[in-house]
């Protein structure tokens, strides 16, 4: 069932084991007993590439979290700090390397490893700081595209929607351009281009000048993708708004996915005992991945939220059938049949278990009256009703204080939905938003607006209608339990994006030309030469695969539609995804909302 997971001629293990690799590199450059001091952003997104056994190969015996004050104890000849770029945590370095108590003998080492890139301003300060001579080794580890699944690669810079957008900082651009050169050094040059989106041209543009600068990057390797599609996140701001309704989408939605893993309220993970009435209840929450190494995930991550329900139930006929097999063994070689599946069998009733739990937690929110309430404002909108004057629900949730997110993630959505909102219509949010929350929140909105997610509308004109019927954003019949069009996700609305991707394989973007045009920035195509001998000949019946990479981050429901379209029978092209980072609406507007702290006098 679940196709995508090495999708099809992809195989993105070469991607993790040059990972690896190169970490083995720079560990065997530091000889001898180490301890790696994190900065813990990175510990998850590592966590994917190096389990904890390859470290300890090489000599790491403790590991810290980075953190102002002396470094811990530890009996090590190397002290090897993991960091990210930033100046913030340049400071927390220095106060640490300061603090080393210079008497003690044997001394400790010194090494930073920068990720994804070394830098000249970090290095700059430390400098200043008069630490900089400590640092024997100072390089840098590319980690730019992690594996996060068998069709997914993500760069995991939660700032990049931030700077590409609010601030002009093309930082993380060269790193997806980076990013993308080691792919084709991997996996051969990818022939086509297509993009859409003033990011999108500068990185392609990136690419096209490293391709330049470095003639012997040309390999001879034989492609395996045949096109890459860059997408801007601003060509689609309404997407990532709305909730989400599959059932990974709205583990996401609830609880927050990092790295693959979800942390769950423990209650309904308690293993049920005979007559003790729940008095030992697990008060550490319940820590899951999610992958699909899991059969029962990868079969069920992608479906609409409402046809969950019917697997789960089928599911578990199956396995207490299976489990009941075992009566029916009579001879010595039946029952060492039935104890070989034994193992298979319990991970399968043990991942049942965990997913029929997830569902019940899920269907507790859903069900409720205020997730129907909400749910039934987004989806006016996305069809494009009253999105021009103030909304009563809108209005009531900001009188009870319902949670900011939520009030911005919707009036966003009307903004979005109407090409912007009247000037009245704008002011009036914007004053009860304010007198409600606080003034502090006006920088915030200030982002939105400058981010083009709350802004007035110019033109006085909506293109929001011509777009939704051109690409037939709105579909009334869907079908949850067997779709049958990507609007499943979102039970009737279409992601954008997505629709983007299926019209360019299919008739190509020539025939929504006029669409394009209303859409921010520009469109393009770009051929790269590929050596002779190289060019493909398709076989008959042979996929195209494409990679889709999200500049600004990418929900769990566009990565469904995607898989969706990969599945089709008669679909013709497989995708694989790729994003600056993984987001959903929640984790979105937060990474653009400011603070504004009071005057420390």
């Amino acid at each position: 069932m679940a196709a995508h997971l090495s999708s099809g001629r992809v195989n993105l293990t070469l991607l993790r084991e040059a990972g690896r690799r190169e970490l083995r590199e720079f560990l065997d450059k530091c000889a001898g007993s180490k301890a790696i001091v994190w900065d813990e952003y990175l510990t998850g997104p590592f966590g994917l590439i190096a389990q904890y056994s390859l470290l300890k190969e090489h000599e790491v015996e403790k590991m810290f979290t980075l953190k102002p004050g002396r470094l811990p104890q530890a009996d090590v000849k190397n002290v090897i700090f993991f960091v990210r770029p930033k100046l913030e945590l340049m400071d927390i370095i220095t106060d640490n390397v300061l603090r080393e108590d210079r008497g003690r003998s044997p001394q400790r080492d010194f090494h930073i490893l920068f990720v994804p890139r070394r830098s000249l301003l970090c290095e700059q300060w430390l400098k200043e700081q008069g630490v900089l001579g400590s640092f024997i080794h100072r390089e840098q580890y590319s980690l730019d595209l992690i594996p996060f699944d068998g069709d997914l690669l993500s760069m995991e810079s939660e700032s990049a929607f931030k700077e590409c957008y609010l601030e002009s900082d093309q930082t993380s651009l060269y790193h997806a351009a980076k990013g993308l050169m080691t792919l084709q050094a991997l996996y051969g040059t990818i022939p086509q281009i297509f993009g859409k989106g003033e990011c999108a041209r500068h990185v392609a543009n990136m690419m096209i000048r490293m391709k330049r600068e470095f003639p012997g990057s040309q390999n001879s390797i034989f492609p395996v993708f045949d096109t890459l599609l860059l997408l801007d996140r601003n060509v689609d701001l309404l997407t990532p708004l709305a909730t989400q309704l599959t059932y990974e989408g709205l583990i996401d939605e609830i609880y927050g996915i990092q790295n693959t893993y979800v942390k769950l309220p423990p209650e309904k993970f308690a293993p049920k005992k005979q007559g003790e009435g729940g008095k030992d209840l697990p008060t550490e929450p319940k820590k899951l991945q999610l992958n699909s190494a899991e059969e029962l995930y990868a079969e069920i991550r992608d479906k609409n939220f409402n046809a969950v329900g019917s697997v789960l139930s089928k599911k578990a006929k199956i396995i207490s059938a299976a489990f009941e097999e075992r009566h029916h063994a009579k001879t010595v070689g039946e029952i060492k049949q039935f104890v070989s599946q034994l193992p298979h069998m319990q991970a399968a009733r043990s991942s049942l278990a965990n997913h029929t739990s997830i569902a019940e937690l899920i269907k507790d929110i859903t069900t409720s009256e205020d997730f129907f309430d909400n749910l039934t404002v987004e989806q006016e909108f996305m069809s494009g009703i009253d999105t021009d004057k103030v909304n009563n629900y809108i209005e009531d949730c900001i009188a009870q204080k319902h949670p900011l997110i939520k009030i911005l993630r919707l009036v966003c959505l009307q903004s979005v939905c109407n090409s912007g909102l009247k000037q009245k219509v704008l002011d009036h949010y914007k004053r009860e938003i304010l007198q409600t929350y606080g003034y502090e929140h006006i920088l915030t909105l200030n982002n939105l607006e400058k981010a083009g997610l709350l802004k007035p509308q110019i033109s006085g004109r909506n293109n929001y209608p011509t777009i939704r019927k051109t690409l037939r954003l709105w579909m009334d019949d869907v079908n949850e339990q067997n779709p049958n069009d990507i609007s499943y996700v979102y039970s009737g609305y279409a992601p954008l994006s997505v629709r983007l991707a299926q019209l360019l394989a299919r008739p190509g973007w020539r025939s929504i030309e006029e669409v394009l045009k209303m859409l921010p920035g520009p469109h393009f195509e770009e051929r790269q030469q590929l050596p002779t001998g190289l060019q493909k000949k398709r076989q008959h019946g042979e996929n195209r695969v494409t990679l889709v990479f999200f500049l600004g981050g990418v929900t769990y429901a566009e990565i469904a539609a995607l898989r969706f379209l990969s599945q089709m029978e008669d679909g013709g092209t497989e995708y694989v995804i790729a994003t600056t980072k993984l987001i959903n609406g929640t984790s979105w507007i937060k990474s653009l909302m400011e603070k504004l702290e009071p005057a420390p006098f």
